[in-house]
């Protein structure tokens, strides 16, 4: 990815990456490194993010804080360790997917603790840590805006999240929140299908207005743009290839 445009909001600024051993996640840490930012890499399972640090093309070592989002101790600790920061995106989730009749409370929870409480909680510690000019971006998803069966909670949570960002905009003014929300994007995840994966995807491109589907690529410029634009606040960016029209 070009990061010519991208050496202004990221040269020399602390970006705090939740999420960073999942691909996506990853892709940002990467573009974020080139761009001369300075990383605090978060997330449940260290060694990952030892991988991601590991492959950053950046002249800067990133820090490592495991962080487990549905612990504010855990939270507040990760707050400690970045210290003074410019700006946060968290691509957290955790799905509690099936029948509603199946449904267990503690996976809900769990799904709730990613994408809503965790978000608020992050919010809560570090948004008093931020420089002048900051802003914290979170991950939505096209399911918040055309639900499916047995995708209840993740429809709810990603819902959840879009209102959270545009009440903490207001209320953590100047500071700027926002949410990125992807659609389906080819990123490893669909992997599991096996020999199905192309022909889901096949079948996803064919029904988007896009008619493709999208790259890690895709969601990190999105990621970019709401961290550099200084007029953009308490707004989703949909980068689902138009999914959530038809």
């Amino acid at each position: 990815m070009n990061t010519a445009l991208l050496q202004d909001s990221l040269d020399g600024k602390r970006l705090v990456v939740i999420g960073a051993g999942s691909h996506i996640g990853r892709t940002l840490a990467r573009t974020a490194s080139a761009a001369g930012a300075e990383l605090v890499l978060a997330g449940p399972d260290a060694d990952k993010l030892a991988a991601t640090a590991d492959a950053l093309p950046g002249p800067r070592a990133a820090r490592i804080q495991q962080t487990d989002l549905t612990d504010e101790d855990s939270i507040a600790a990760l707050a400690e360790a970045a210290g003074p920061i410019d700006h946060l995106v968290s691509t957290a989730a955790v799905p509690a997917n099936g029948p509603v009749s199946d449904l267990v409370l503690a996976d809900v929870q769990q799904a709730f603790a990613a994408k809503v409480f965790g978000p608020l909680l992050l919010a809560k510690h570090l948004a008093g840590r931020m420089n002048e000019g900051g802003s914290l971006t979170f991950f939505s998803g096209v399911a918040a805006w055309r639900p499916v069966p047995e995708r209840v909670v993740m429809a709810t949570t990603n819902g959840a999240l879009s209102f959270l960002v545009e009440a903490l905009a207001v209320e953590l003014a100047p500071l700027r929140v926002n949410a990125v929300s992807p659609g389906i994007i080819d990123s490893g995840a669909w992997d599991r299908l096996g020999e199905d994966k192309d022909a889901f995807l096949r079948g996803v491109a064919g029904r988007n207005p896009a008619r493709r589907t999208g790259t890690p690529d895709d969601v990190v410029r999105a990621v970019l743009y709401a961290i550099a634009n200084p007029f953009v606040t308490g707004t989703v960016l949909h980068v689902d290839g138009g999914a959530r029209l038809v």
